[in-house]
């Protein structure tokens, strides 16, 4: 079996932390670099339902999207929920590894993957990394409809293709517009709308879009836009990036037994729809 630091190795090749933005947290947080690797679970979050299930899987590595310590700490102590996370990991020696812009901006990286789940051809990066020669690089993604779809029809895709969650897809513009363009973003997107605009897409598909900028989204122009769970959003690149390793373990000869979380750690739990009738509603048309 290979040692950690070959599997990280690895994983900061296809994912390079140079990458990563000034502020992010990634690479290893936990793990002793000449330990084996046999098995490992690839996760958004590095909640402790995840580090449990790694432990009961037996992993020796966790590899999340999400950072565990983003703006730093003065303490592990395990009454603490990130300590906790932290001694469950060290306790049955599951090491951490975490990807996070750094696999935003890769190729292929977060939007690939959700644009590969919605079944849209990519078409370039939203916005392109300037240090990247092929211009493949870089945060989010434009792509193309194989066949026009309306903006109800699209917005029923999402909400087919991508995981469940409570929120389920919402939905701002005409329903009946026609969407043969679209730029996605995996996880929060609306510090892109600017970009969103210059590439003269007709709708945006990501997360955590908030109300002011959506507001003044759609009174620029007739953009349409797409708001899914941030989890949902970035859940697939576990997939690829499952995917991704299981051909290097095939090439080096690891036999590295690689898996995928299922368990659904978007903070929202339920939702309750209105009892009244939107004044536009994307069921069925009356």
């Amino acid at each position: 079996m290979p040692r950690l630091s070959e599997v990280t190795a690895a994983l900061d090749a296809l994912w390079p932390p140079a990458l990563a933005e000034g502020w992010d947290a990634v690479g290893t947080v936990a793990g002793d670099p000449d330990a084996e690797v046999g098995r490992v679970l690839f996760a958004v979050d590095p909640v402790q339902e995840i580090a449990d299930e790694a432990v009961k899987l037996g992993a020796d590595l966790l590899v999340t999207h999400h950072p565990l310590y983003l703006r730093g700490t003065t303490t592990v102590a395990a009454d603490t929920f990130k300590g906790k996370v932290v001694h469950t990991l060290i306790r049955h020696d599951v090491a951490l590894h975490v990807a996070h812009t750094n696999a935003d901006k890769a190729d292929p990286g977060v939007s690939d993957a959700l644009a590969g789940a919605l079944d849209v051809r990519i078409v370039r990066p939203l916005v392109p990394d300037p240090t990247d020669p092929t211009g493949r690089r870089g945060l989010g993604r434009v792509c193309e409809l194989d066949h026009p779809l309306t903006l109800r029809e699209l917005a029923a895709r999402a909400a087919e293709r991508l995981p469940a969650t409570a929120q389920g897809i919402r939905a701002a513009g005409d329903p009946d517009a026609t969407i043969r363009t679209l730029a996605v973003s995996g996880g929060s997107g609306d510090s892109l709308f600017d970009a969103v605009r210059a590439a003269g897409v007709d709708a945006f598909l990501t997360a955590d879009l908030r109300h002011h900028p959506v507001s003044e989204a759609r009174e620029h122009s007739p953009l349409a836009l797409l708001d899914a769970a941030h989890w949902a959003t970035e859940w697939p690149w576990c997939e690829q990036a499952a995917a991704q390793l299981d051909e290097v373990s095939d090439r080096e000869g690891w036999g590295l037994r690689v898996h995928v979380s299922r368990t659904v750690t978007d903070p929202w739990t339920a939702h309750a729809a209105s009892h009244r009738e939107p004044l536009t509603t994307f069921g069925a048309p009356n």
